[in-house]
């Protein structure tokens, strides 16, 4: 969000289309224009970072606070879609409605999904249910388009893209329970879309991430459960304490005071940092939850809890992928178009995915 307010901002000379001609320059070039190499703790930015994390220091505090959640979202979508790569094709991209969570004070409704099947599906193939990121305020189907279909495209997967509902309109637990609904709702009528009940996995980016994680504990003991679960860039603690939150609060696109801001318009006038529906990173017991594929950047104020949890699933004996992308910052998945260290990594990520649901058909 501290991204796209920075970037659209009438006070920056330069718009999308330039941004993204500058950002195609030679390496060498790029780290000119920035300053030279940026390093912290012995890790090096992407060059093209290293140029944006300049451009934002220079533009004066973290504007957070001074977005309204309307304002955000409507920059958010200009940029990760100007920022993002190239929409991939589809055998078939079809958009349906769910049913969303309920609880006492929580009205159900329905949820807009969007399945996208890829050329290389088979039938009875594995699925992934996508969350997307946004800190429970922004994104949606759209914003993610071309993260979901390179995901599915690269993997072989299915991916259903679900629009659960945002803050501040629908404050905390009612995007948590509007991803356990949709994984439920996806179990169900797995059979009837062509699906493998037995490889269905969950997973999302950044607030996506979480809810995943939420998803998979909740959801353990069902007899459809998650088969895999794939964490990018997650934020599992919103007591927000580890070492990252202070190393990189300022100035790498997603800033310690956005972590606040998108806080309190998620849990409105609670504080639900200890629920494990809000902190599933706290959760004590991890056993017995669907093996994980955890990604994280080097240059992020969450990458310490995403490799926390990573450690702690391990030793509770859950079979876990840990990669930090050190060149890397947060939201990368939306950075695809500009960043080749991110095109690589969403590469990497996809195969992985592919590769570990078709492993668990040979079982």
């Amino acid at each position: 969000m501290a991204l796209a307010a920075r970037l659209v901002s009438a006070t920056l000379p330069l718009q999308l289309p330039a941004l993204r001609r500058v950002l195609a320059l030679p390496p060498r070039t790029l780290r000119r224009l920035a300053g030279g190499p940026h390093v912290v703790e012995g890790l090096t930015l992407a060059p093209q970072l290293a140029l944006l994390t300049r451009l934002t220091r220079a533009l004066g505090p973290s504007l957070a606070h001074g977005q309204t959640p309307e304002s955000a979202r409507a920059l958010s979508k200009i940029t990760w879609k100007a920022l993002g790569g190239e929409a991939r094709p589809m055998r078939r991209v079809h958009d349906t409605w769910i049913p969303s969570g309920s609880a006492p004070n929580i009205t159900q409704t329905k949820l807009r999904a969007r399945l996208y099947t890829p050329h290389g599906a088979k039938p009875g193939g594995p699925a992934l249910l996508w969350l997307h990121g946004g800190g429970w305020v922004l994104g949606d189907i759209d914003t993610h388009d071309k993260v979901a279909r390179r995901l599915a495209d690269d993997s072989g997967v299915t991916v259903c893209s679900v629009e659960y509902r945002l803050a501040p309109e629908h404050h905390f637990p009612t995007a948590p329970l509007d991803a356990i609904a949709a994984f439920r709702w996806l179990g169900e009528h797995a059979g009837a879309l062509g699906l493998d009940p037995a490889r269905l996995a969950v997973g999302g980016d950044s607030a996506g991430g979480n809810l995943s994680a939420v998803v998979c504990q909740a959801l353990r003991h069902e007899p459809i459960a998650p088969a895999l679960q794939l964490l990018l860039y997650p934020g599992l603690d919103f007591r927000l304490q580890t070492a990252s939150v202070t190393t990189f609060s300022r100035g790498y696109l997603l800033e310690g005071p956005d972590l606040v801001w998108f806080r309190d318009l998620y849990f409105g006038a609670g504080d639900f940092t200890l629920d494990p529906l809000a902190s599933p990173g706290l959760t004590e017991d991890l056993t017995g939850l669907a093996p994980a594929h955890i990604y994280t950047a080097g240059f992020d104020v969450l990458r310490d809890e995403g490799r926390a949890y990573a450690k702690r699933l391990g030793g509770a004996g859950v079979p876990t992928v840990d990669v930090c992308f050190d060149s890397l910052v947060h939201g990368f998945a939306n950075l695809t178009g500009v960043v080749p260290d991110a095109d690589e990594a969403l590469h990497q990520i996809s195969r992985g995915l592919g590769e570990a649901l078709n492993d668990r058909a040979a079982q």
